[in-house]
Protein backbone atom coordinates (compact mmCIF):
# COMPACT_ATOMS: atom_id res chain seq x y z
CA UNK A 1 0.00 0.00 0.00
CA UNK A 2 1.32 3.47 -0.95
CA UNK A 3 2.16 5.94 1.69
CA UNK A 4 -0.70 8.10 0.91
CA UNK A 5 -3.14 5.05 0.72
CA UNK A 6 -1.85 4.11 4.32
CA UNK A 7 -2.23 7.71 5.74
CA UNK A 8 -5.59 8.17 4.05
CA UNK A 9 -7.37 4.60 5.56
CA UNK A 10 -5.35 5.25 9.01
CA UNK A 11 -7.26 8.82 9.41
CA UNK A 12 -10.86 6.50 8.49
CA UNK A 13 -9.68 4.55 11.31
CA UNK A 14 -9.29 7.62 13.48
CA UNK A 15 -12.54 9.20 13.15
CA UNK A 16 -14.26 6.25 13.68
CA UNK A 17 -13.04 5.55 16.76
CA UNK A 18 -13.94 9.22 17.42
CA UNK A 19 -17.16 8.76 16.60
CA UNK A 20 -17.67 5.65 18.68
CA UNK A 21 -16.14 7.48 21.44
CA UNK A 22 -19.18 9.84 21.86
CA UNK A 23 -22.34 8.67 23.32
CA UNK A 24 -25.28 10.49 25.09
CA UNK A 25 -26.48 9.40 28.47
CA UNK A 26 -30.69 9.61 28.56
CA UNK A 27 -32.01 11.41 31.60
CA UNK A 28 -32.62 10.18 35.01
CA UNK A 29 -36.70 8.73 35.64
CA UNK A 30 -39.80 10.69 37.59
CA UNK A 31 -41.03 10.42 40.92
CA UNK A 32 -44.62 8.63 41.87
CA UNK A 33 -45.76 11.60 43.38
CA UNK A 34 -48.43 8.91 45.18
CA UNK A 35 -45.81 6.59 45.99
CA UNK A 36 -43.68 8.85 48.60
CA UNK A 37 -46.73 9.33 50.55
CA UNK A 38 -45.82 8.05 54.01
CA UNK A 39 -49.19 6.85 55.31
CA UNK A 40 -51.97 4.32 54.47
CA UNK A 41 -55.12 5.96 52.35
CA UNK A 42 -57.23 5.31 55.19
CA UNK A 43 -55.34 8.53 56.96
CA UNK A 44 -54.94 10.27 53.42
CA UNK A 45 -58.91 10.18 53.31
CA UNK A 46 -59.44 11.58 57.35
CA UNK A 47 -57.11 14.40 56.09
CA UNK A 48 -58.63 18.37 55.56
CA UNK A 49 -57.69 21.13 54.02
CA UNK A 50 -56.34 23.73 56.68
CA UNK A 51 -54.62 26.36 54.51
CA UNK A 52 -55.32 29.84 54.45
CA UNK A 53 -56.22 31.99 51.86
CA UNK A 54 -54.62 34.18 49.96
CA UNK A 55 -51.86 31.25 50.13
CA UNK A 56 -48.20 31.45 50.63
CA UNK A 57 -47.03 28.40 48.21
CA UNK A 58 -43.43 26.84 48.29
CA UNK A 59 -42.50 24.55 45.63
CA UNK A 60 -40.28 21.47 44.66
CA UNK A 61 -39.03 19.47 41.58
CA UNK A 62 -38.32 15.97 42.57
CA UNK A 63 -37.04 13.03 39.92
CA UNK A 64 -35.57 9.45 41.32
CA UNK A 65 -32.64 8.48 43.19
CA UNK A 66 -29.10 9.18 40.89
CA UNK A 67 -31.37 11.06 38.12
CA UNK A 68 -28.78 13.11 35.77
CA UNK A 69 -28.98 15.36 33.24
CA UNK A 70 -27.00 17.88 31.22
CA UNK A 71 -28.90 20.75 32.87
CA UNK A 72 -30.04 20.02 36.14
CA UNK A 73 -28.84 19.89 39.59
CA UNK A 74 -29.64 17.69 42.49
CA UNK A 75 -29.79 17.38 46.11
CA UNK A 76 -30.34 14.81 48.35
CA UNK A 77 -30.57 10.58 48.50
CA UNK A 78 -33.21 8.14 49.33
CA UNK A 79 -36.69 7.78 48.06
CA UNK A 80 -36.20 10.90 45.54
CA UNK A 81 -33.63 13.58 44.76
CA UNK A 82 -34.32 17.62 44.73
CA UNK A 83 -33.71 19.56 41.47
CA UNK A 84 -32.41 22.69 43.16
CA UNK A 85 -31.18 24.63 40.02
CA UNK A 86 -34.69 26.79 38.80
CA UNK A 87 -33.49 25.59 34.89
CA UNK A 88 -37.70 25.33 34.16
CA UNK A 89 -39.39 27.92 37.10
CA UNK A 90 -37.63 30.84 36.12
CA UNK A 91 -37.98 34.48 37.58
CA UNK A 92 -40.81 35.23 35.11
CA UNK A 93 -42.64 32.26 36.18
CA UNK A 94 -42.91 32.76 39.23
CA UNK A 95 -43.92 36.60 39.11
CA UNK A 96 -46.41 34.95 36.40
CA UNK A 97 -48.04 32.63 39.31
CA UNK A 98 -47.19 34.79 42.12
CA UNK A 99 -50.58 37.48 40.56
CA UNK A 100 -53.06 34.51 39.99
CA UNK A 101 -56.10 34.83 42.58
CA UNK A 102 -55.68 33.72 46.13
CA UNK A 103 -51.61 33.46 46.00
CA UNK A 104 -49.96 36.30 48.36
CA UNK A 105 -46.08 34.70 47.11
CA UNK A 106 -44.06 31.78 45.90
CA UNK A 107 -40.91 30.17 46.48
CA UNK A 108 -38.78 27.62 45.90
CA UNK A 109 -37.50 25.35 48.43
CA UNK A 110 -34.02 25.95 49.30
CA UNK A 111 -31.56 23.23 49.85
CA UNK A 112 -30.38 24.80 53.29
CA UNK A 113 -33.93 23.51 54.55
CA UNK A 114 -34.12 20.45 52.98
CA UNK A 115 -32.74 17.37 54.95
CA UNK A 116 -29.85 15.54 52.88
CA UNK A 117 -32.23 12.04 53.42
CA UNK A 118 -35.74 12.02 51.47
CA UNK A 119 -37.64 9.31 52.57
CA UNK A 120 -41.33 11.15 51.40
CA UNK A 121 -43.51 14.17 51.37
CA UNK A 122 -43.24 14.82 54.30
CA UNK A 123 -39.72 16.31 54.61
CA UNK A 124 -40.88 18.80 52.08
CA UNK A 125 -43.71 19.66 54.31
CA UNK A 126 -41.44 19.93 57.33
CA UNK A 127 -38.95 22.30 54.85
CA UNK A 128 -42.30 24.22 53.63
CA UNK A 129 -43.12 24.90 56.98
CA UNK A 130 -39.78 26.86 57.66
CA UNK A 131 -40.85 29.10 54.88
CA UNK A 132 -44.33 29.80 57.02
CA UNK A 133 -45.90 28.37 53.66
CA UNK A 134 -49.42 27.30 53.60
CA UNK A 135 -49.48 25.18 50.30
CA UNK A 136 -46.80 22.99 48.77
CA UNK A 137 -46.69 21.89 44.97
CA UNK A 138 -44.44 19.12 44.43
CA UNK A 139 -43.74 18.24 40.02
CA UNK A 140 -41.70 16.03 38.32
CA UNK A 141 -40.96 15.33 34.44
CA UNK A 142 -40.97 11.68 33.47
CA UNK A 143 -38.92 12.23 29.64
CA UNK A 144 -38.52 8.85 27.96
CA UNK A 145 -36.86 8.35 24.00
CA UNK A 146 -37.83 6.11 21.24
CA UNK A 147 -35.64 5.50 18.77
CA UNK A 148 -37.08 3.55 15.42
CA UNK A 149 -39.99 2.58 17.85
CA UNK A 150 -37.42 1.01 20.59
CA UNK A 151 -38.07 2.50 24.09
CA UNK A 152 -35.01 3.97 25.42
CA UNK A 153 -34.68 3.58 29.00
CA UNK A 154 -33.56 6.07 31.71
CA UNK A 155 -29.99 6.87 32.19
CA UNK A 156 -29.35 4.60 28.61
CA UNK A 157 -26.47 5.57 26.48
CA UNK A 158 -27.10 6.06 22.98
CA UNK A 159 -24.12 6.08 21.02
CA UNK A 160 -23.49 9.35 18.83
CA UNK A 161 -21.61 9.57 15.66
CA UNK A 162 -21.75 7.48 12.21
CA UNK A 163 -25.40 6.09 13.18
CA UNK A 164 -27.76 5.26 10.40
CA UNK A 165 -30.61 8.00 10.39
CA UNK A 166 -33.62 6.78 12.63
CA UNK A 167 -36.64 8.76 13.72
CA UNK A 168 -35.92 9.59 17.43
CA UNK A 169 -39.43 10.67 19.39
CA UNK A 170 -38.91 12.28 22.99
CA UNK A 171 -41.93 12.45 24.97
CA UNK A 172 -41.93 14.40 28.16
CA UNK A 173 -44.74 14.00 30.69
CA UNK A 174 -44.90 16.75 33.45
CA UNK A 175 -46.83 16.09 37.06
CA UNK A 176 -47.32 18.24 39.76
CA UNK A 177 -49.64 17.61 43.15
CA UNK A 178 -50.86 20.62 44.88
CA UNK A 179 -50.33 19.40 49.35
CA UNK A 180 -51.47 21.09 52.65
CA UNK A 181 -48.19 21.94 54.32
CA UNK A 182 -49.81 21.82 57.97
CA UNK A 183 -52.13 18.17 57.18
CA UNK A 184 -50.86 16.67 53.90
CA UNK A 185 -54.06 17.00 52.67
CA UNK A 186 -54.22 16.58 48.86
CA UNK A 187 -55.94 19.35 46.97
CA UNK A 188 -55.50 18.60 43.66
CA UNK A 189 -53.29 17.05 40.60
CA UNK A 190 -52.78 18.51 37.14
CA UNK A 191 -50.18 16.73 34.14
CA UNK A 192 -49.16 17.67 30.79
CA UNK A 193 -47.42 16.06 27.86
CA UNK A 194 -45.47 17.18 25.04
CA UNK A 195 -43.36 15.45 22.68
CA UNK A 196 -41.32 15.91 19.32
CA UNK A 197 -39.54 14.32 16.79
CA UNK A 198 -35.85 14.35 15.62
CA UNK A 199 -33.79 12.78 12.98
CA UNK A 200 -30.40 11.10 14.63
CA UNK A 201 -28.72 12.38 11.92
CA UNK A 202 -29.21 16.02 13.40
CA UNK A 203 -27.09 14.32 16.58
CA UNK A 204 -23.88 15.45 15.76
CA UNK A 205 -23.36 16.38 19.54
CA UNK A 206 -24.04 15.34 22.98
CA UNK A 207 -25.57 18.85 23.28
CA UNK A 208 -27.42 18.35 19.83
CA UNK A 209 -29.42 15.23 20.83
CA UNK A 210 -30.29 17.02 24.37
CA UNK A 211 -32.14 19.30 22.53
CA UNK A 212 -34.82 17.22 21.75
CA UNK A 213 -35.40 16.44 25.64
CA UNK A 214 -35.12 20.46 26.53
CA UNK A 215 -37.65 21.25 24.01
CA UNK A 216 -40.30 18.75 24.63
CA UNK A 217 -39.60 19.33 29.10
CA UNK A 218 -40.22 23.22 28.62
CA UNK A 219 -43.27 22.40 26.01
CA UNK A 220 -44.23 19.71 28.58
CA UNK A 221 -43.97 22.61 31.49
CA UNK A 222 -45.62 25.14 29.74
CA UNK A 223 -49.15 23.00 29.76
CA UNK A 224 -48.84 22.16 33.27
CA UNK A 225 -48.53 25.48 34.49
CA UNK A 226 -51.91 26.03 32.37
CA UNK A 227 -53.20 22.84 34.11
CA UNK A 228 -51.89 24.28 37.67
CA UNK A 229 -53.79 27.58 37.32
CA UNK A 230 -57.51 25.91 36.21
CA UNK A 231 -56.69 23.31 39.06
CA UNK A 232 -55.25 26.47 41.70
CA UNK A 233 -59.05 28.22 40.32
CA UNK A 234 -61.16 25.42 41.35
CA UNK A 235 -58.85 25.08 44.35
CA UNK A 236 -59.77 28.83 45.46
CA UNK A 237 -63.59 28.69 44.43
CA UNK A 238 -63.66 25.25 46.84
CA UNK A 239 -61.70 25.98 50.22
CA UNK A 240 -61.26 29.89 49.25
Amino acid sequence: MKESQYSSVLMVLVLLGLSACASYTTPGGPVDLTGIQSVEIRELMSREAAAGFPALVAFARVQSPGYESLTAETYGNGSYVVVTNRELMSDARIEEISRWNGIRGISPLSRLLIPTRLNNIDDLRTASANLKADMLVVFTLDTSFRVDGQSIGPLSIISLGLMRDRETIVNTTASAVFVDVRTGFVYGVAEATANEKQMTNAWTSVSAADQGRVNTEREAFDGLMRELERTWTNIVAEHG
